[in-house]
């Protein structure tokens, strides 16, 4: 989570849900991370786009565990825009408890 942090302070990273779907869309977003709080609702729209537009989707603890990644309040969900960032990120989710 701290490598989300540095991501964060690297501009690299976008939080809120209308915004995440829009770099989804826009292709930008190489990594999703997702709230295993988030509503029922939140959870299909976010794993729909990603599964679309084939970006891989992580789900985390909960939105206070996001929002204390990247230093703000809770967060539903996370995009990480940039490749580096996603692939490191990701590796290390795949070996984590989260993953």
């Amino acid at each position: 989570m701290s490598l989300l942090g540095l991501a964060n302070r690297a501009r690299k990273v976008i939080s809120g849900e209308e915004l995440v779907i829009k770099e989804i869309r826009n292709n930008r977003a190489k990594v999703v991370l997702l709230a295993g709080d988030a509503s029922d609702n939140t959870r299909k729209k976010i794993t729909d786009k990603c599964s679309y537009y084939k970006v891989p989707v992580y789900q985390v603890e909960d939105r206070g565990v996001l929002g204390r990644a990247i230093g703000k309040e809770a967060r539903v969900t996370i995009a990480v825009l940039d490749a580096g960032f996603a692939s490191k990120i990701s590796k290390l989710l795949d070996e984590s408890q989260w993953g």
